[in-house]
């Protein structure tokens, strides 16, 4: 559950911020926004495709197959993808609209990281004796408004696939314990369509950067079968601690069994 309030050296002087060590926060978040700039590491480890909001198309990470589950969050916190999407790394910071419309940096006052400055040990200070942002604040704003900047670029990338007709629906089938589910809502590169483009349509894609956006799509594609596994994973783990037993995927440990993401073999998703 998240609760953001505009930052305010009024309402927040004199308290101080610990950096997030756990992902619990996306735990629920089956989808994650991504922007232009990040997606040529996303696509190398991410399953990529585009949610239509409005009228607008944007690039999301495909976390999980139903909502409320967030497959690439272990039950002790961890992250188990080797790329964290941006939109979770400035938490619990985030840059929201007020009243008037404006860009205002928020905290969520329910993550559990904010305490009193003098507290000891209790992370780095909001605002300094002066009453202005501290380094740290200054970092995370810097960081967070070049995200909201790079926000605007990809959404005109976008705005020209879905010109051309290159975003098709990508409905997919899953099994889960309660039989086969249907899951809508997304949408993928059309490739023959791409592939049927001319000289000159091409060579604008190109140069406004929708052709590096499709193709990063399309790969991250191959991704779905790391992300069905720890579907499995997760649900036999869920099945485990039910039954209080250790059970199959679950370790001596007890934690999730992650041996088949160093497997390097993949499985095939015609017809997806």
């Amino acid at each position: 559950m998240t609760k953001y309030h505009a930052l305010s050296k009024i309402d927040h002087a004199g308290q101080s911020f610990q950096r997030y060590t756990s992902y619990g926060f996306a735990a629920a978040q089956n989808i994650a926004p991504l922007v232009q700039q990040e997606l040529a590491k996303a696509c190398m480890s991410l399953a990529i495709g585009f949610m239509q909001q409005g009228e607008h198309f944007m690039p999301v990470a495909v976390q999980g197959f139903l909502p409320g589950k967030n497959l690439l969050v272990a039950p002790d916190g961890r992250w188990l993808g080797q790329y964290i999407p941006a939109a979770y790394r400035g938490y619990p910071f985030a840059l929201l609209p007020n009243e008037a419309g404006q860009l205002v940096l928020c905290i969520d006052t329910d993550s559990g990281l904010l305490a009193d400055a003098d507290a000891e040990g209790q992370g780095e200070a909001l605002f300094d004796a002066q009453g202005e942002p501290t380094q740290a604040i200054q970092q995370v704003m810097h960081f967070l408004e070049q995200t909201a900047r790079n926000r605007q670029a990809t959404l005109d990338i976008c705005k020209a696939l879905a010109q051309q007709q290159l975003l098709q629906p990508w409905p997919m089938e899953v099994h889960t314990a309660q039989g086969k589910k249907e899951i809508t809502g997304l949408f993928r590169v059309d490739e023959a369509a791409l592939n049927q483009l001319d000289a000159q349509a091409l060579k604008a894609l190109q140069q406004g950067g929708g052709l590096q956006m499709a193709y990063m799509q399309l790969l991250s594609m191959q991704h779905l079968d790391k992300l069905a596994e720890l579907a499995k994973a997760h649900e036999q783990h869920e099945q485990a601690q039910a039954q209080t037993a250790a059970a199959l995927p679950v370790n001596s440990k007890g934690e999730l069994d992650l041996e088949f993401l160093n497997q390097t073999d993949t499985l095939s998703f015609s017809g997806l």
